[in-house]
């Protein structure tokens, strides 16, 4: 009976084993078949001045300060731009996990911006893949700001006002890269200066290049429709930064030749120019709260 034992242990262990193989193989069969969302293509609802295709999760608010600096080359007296700031103070609150609201106050143009994210169609993966995000973007924006010279014009409240539309389509090709495009067009009631038009198409493109769990590095830039023979001082936005999530905080340090935070400034109203270094040292601080007792921290 001694000699058996060897044989009736190892007879248990291969029959044990191929016991786990078989659940392996049915578990494998099972994640075949599943659809599996893709989770953080960025780890905001920005990239860097425009929005990305993430929208707050149902019954959580995002409470979100954007600051920007003058410009670097304005000199030791300015500090190098630290010495003037404008800002920017948004509430996004989250209706349900795809659709999103928001409400925002700049310092510039003392504006005021309203705006609806919609996430229409998720990438996916598994028994079911979809290869792209697409999210629904519009808003509109205010300006406040009172005329400054004599002979500046007086708008009415219809001529205060900005609409802007985008489609934001976006990938994540794998756990470190996510790419963006920005199909735009954004409607001026009233243009700041004249000679340009009320109507500008623009498109941006933007990315995120994951280094580890918490960081990552973006890029982003908006080339505009402008009227080249109406010799108007604007420029295309580019900025590049970084993200550092920590917690329910996420810190987006960046440089930027925009000077405005919302969609009518950056992508229609940039005067700043990389090749003159006319840069704007910025930063974005987004904190998050939960409404939901059963909601779980979401994982980038």
């Amino acid at each position: 009976m001694k000699a058996l034992r060897p044989a009736i242990i190892l007879l248990f262990a291969v029959n044990s084993l191929h016991a786990q193989n078989d659940l392996l193989g049915e578990l494998n069969k099972l994640d075949s078949n599943a659809t599996v969302p893709v989770q953080a293509t960025f780890k905001s609802t920005r990239i860097i001045n425009g929005h990305s295709v993430e929208t707050v999760k149902k019954n959580h608010m995002d409470f979100r300060i954007s600051h920007r600096f003058g410009r670097l080359n304005s000199g030791s007296y300015q500090l190098y731009g630290l010495d003037q700031a404008t800002l920017r103070l948004g509430f996004e609150y989250g209706i349900s996990n795809d659709l999103m609201i928001g409400v925002g106050r700049s310092t510039e143009q003392k504006a005021f911006d309203f705006f609806g994210k919609y996430r229409l169609i998720k990438q996916t993966t598994g028994a079911r893949q979809i290869p792209l995000s697409v999210t629904l973007f519009g808003s509109a924006a205010i300006r406040t700001l009172r005329p400054v010279l004599e002979d500046e014009v007086t708008r009415s409240f219809k001529n205060k006002l900005t609409y802007v539309y985008q489609a934001l389509i976006a990938r994540k090709f794998s756990e470190r890269l996510s790419l963006q495009i920005t199909p735009t067009y954004l409607y001026r009631n009233l243009p700041e200066l004249a000679g340009d038009k009320r109507g500008l198409f623009s498109v941006g493109l933007g990315g995120r290049l994951k280094l580890s769990k918490r960081v990552s590095v973006n890029a982003e830039y908006f080339w505009a429709a402008h009227d080249k023979n109406a010799t108007l001082p604007y420029h295309d936005s580019m900025a590049f930064g970084v993200d550092i999530e920590t917690g329910g905080h996420v810190f987006q340090l960046h440089f930027t030749n925009s000077l405005g935070m919302i969609e009518k400034q950056f992508i229609g109203e940039t005067t700043g120019s990389w090749g003159k270094g006319d840069v704007h040292y910025g930063f974005n601080i987004s904190r998050t709260f939960s409404f939901d007792k059963k909601s779980k921290k979401v994982q980038y």
